[in-house]
Formats: structure tokens, C-alpha cells, sequence
């Protein structure tokens, strides 16, 4: 289904969390543990911010393991926040403006899974997306029709309220269409100074999700590790498995939550989708009948 990785804290080197890992995200598109796919292969899309006012964005549909463009990239870019996504297609075609992350803004978007019967509510789903920001729809993916369901629901003012209202709006479409489990999501979201991780099912289970460890933790479990002790408290990394096996660095995001990286304390409550119509209260939305 997909795999993909975020960084945020103290400028790095992209390479250093990409390429030198054990497990990081390139060998991960070529050797998932824990994702529906071993081969994570129909194309690559890395997303940084820097001096500019919106963030830079490198896609291909080149497998990620093989691009020489990419590894050039990595080892001369430097960022405090970036997001990065290998992609195995889930029936729409191999072509970069299918290749995560998907830019509006100073925002970027990741998704991990499928909206199962897409293809049944595309026409209804893309029609609730706001008229001014339809056009900006470039490929024909599920997870670029969320990313703009998101936005025409306010993710630029509140991204939680706007994904739950994004995903419950799913869900009752997919009721109404008969479609059990509609969504399948595990989700990455940032303006480049907070990063939201987003991991949610309508069937409660969700694609692997974590986080690494806080940093002050880190350095005391692993003082002989000279990479592990430059950590700053600040620095977290959140990606869809473990990019290795050192004891205490990783924390599976729970089920149904959101976790916000954020400057100072970060925080992690409940992901309730709702179906909330223009105007209207707002209601759990309860999933077709299995």
C-alpha cells in the first residue's frame, strides 16, 4: 500500500534518515516487514522545507531504491522538517502527479492505504471538494481527493477537525453505496512547523504507524551510540515501521488517535471521524454493516 516517513527537529541531512539506515525508507521500498506489499516500487515523492516560503518537492516514478537523482538530492539538502512516501499503487497509474507528497501551500500530505470502492464514489466525492480548489486536483488518486476534501473542510485552520470530517464524510458515502470498510488510512499532514500523524481504519485495523522514542530517553538507553546521542529533545521521526531494531527507540502510534509533533510538549488524542454536512451538528458516522 505504500510507506512513508517523517522528519522533524534539527536540521539534518535528508540522507542521513533516508539511505543510511538499516531499514530506513529506501530499503523499505524494497523490503517492507510490515506493509501490505513487500515492493514498494511505483514511484518516490520527497517533500522538505527551507528558506522558502512553501516547500520543495521532488517526485519520480522511478523506484526509489534506483534513482540517482534522488540519492544526489538527499546528500545536499538539509531540512528541520521533511516527508518522504515510496508508493505501491493501488490501481491508479504510475505517473508523478500520482507520487506523494501533495503540496498546497506551506502544506504537505502523505496517505498510506486505499478508500475502498473509490472508483464507485469518485464523481460524488470529488464534487463535495470546493470549486476554487478542484482545479488543483492534478492526478487521479484516492489519496489526492482526501488531501482536497481536507482542505475544503478547513485543514488549513484545523487539520484534525478537517480529517475527521474528511474520513467521516468517506464512510457515509460508502454506507450509502453499500461498501463496507471504506477506509483504510494512515496519514501525514504538515505546515512545516507542526507534523500530524493520523492512523485510522473503519474495520479498527489500521497500517503500522510509529514514532521514535523522546530524545532525552534515547541518549540514555544507547550512550554508546555517537549518532544517537546528537539528538536534540525536539527530534522525533515518525514512519510506517521501525527503521531498526534498537531496543526502546519505537512506539507504535495507538489505533484511532492522532499524534501532533509539535515545538515544546507533543500531543496524542483520539481520531473520531464524523459526517458533517455544511451547516449541520455533526454525528458519529456508523459503518456499513459487515
Amino acid at each position: 500500500m505504500c510507506r512513508w516517513m517523517a522528519w522533524s527537529g534539527q536540521p539534518v541531512s535528508i540522507e542521513e534518515l533516508l539511505f543510511q539506515p538499516t531499514h530506513g525508507l529506501i530499503d523499505q521500498s524494497l523490503h517492507s516487514r510490515m506493509g501490505a506489499e513487500t515492493t514498494n516500487g511505483d514511484g518516490f515523492g520527497l517533500g522538505w522545507y527551507g528558506t522558502a516560503e512553501t516547500p520543495g518537492t521532488y517526485h519520480s516514478v522511478a523506484p526509489a531504491w534506483g534513482d540517482a537523482n534522488l540519492r544526489d538530492l538527499a546528500a545536499h539538502i538539509e531540512s528541520p522538517l521533511f516527508m518522504a512516501h515510496v508508493r505501491a499503487t493501488s490501481g491508479t497509474a504510475i505517473q508523478q502527479t500520482n507520487c506523494h507528497p501533495f503540496r498546497y501551500g506551506r502544506w504537505l500530505f502523505v496517505h498510506n492505504g486505499v478508500i475502498e470502492g473509490f472508483h464507485a464514489m469518485r464523481r460524488e466525492l470529488m464534487l463535495e471538494v470546493a470549486p476554487e480548489l478542484f482545479p488543483d486536483i492534478q492526478g487521479s488518486t484516492d489519496s489526492e481527493v482526501l488531501f482536497h476534501l481536507a482542505l475544503t473542510y478547513g485543514l488549513e485552520h484545523d487539520p484534525v477537525d478537517a480529517l475527521e470530517r474528511t474520513i467521516g464524510f468517506v464512510e457515509a458515502t460508502a454506507v450509502r453505496h453499500g461498501i463496507d470498510h471504506a477506509v483504510q488510512a494512515s496519514i501525514g499532514v504538515s505546515d512545516g512547523v507542526r507534523l500530524w500523524a493520523i492512523r485510522y481504519s473503519t474495520e479498527g485495523r489500521s497500517r503500522t504507524l510509529f514514532v521514535s522514542s523522546d530524545a532525552h530517553s534515547i541518549r540514555q538507553l544507547h550512550p554508546e551510540n555517537p549518532r544517537l546521542q546528537r539528538l536534540r529533545d525536539e527530534d522525533r521521526v515518525v514512519i510506517s515501521e521501525p527503521m531498526s531494531e534498537l531496543p526502546g527507540m519505537w512506539n507504535e502510534i495507538p489505533e484511532s488517535s492522532v499524534l501532533v509533533v509539535q515545538p515544546g510538549p507533543d500531543e496524542q488524542r483520539p481520531f473520531h471521524p464524523r459526517f458533517q454536512p455544511a451547516g449541520g451538528n455533526g454525528a458519529p458516522v456508523q459503518p456499513a454493516a459487515s
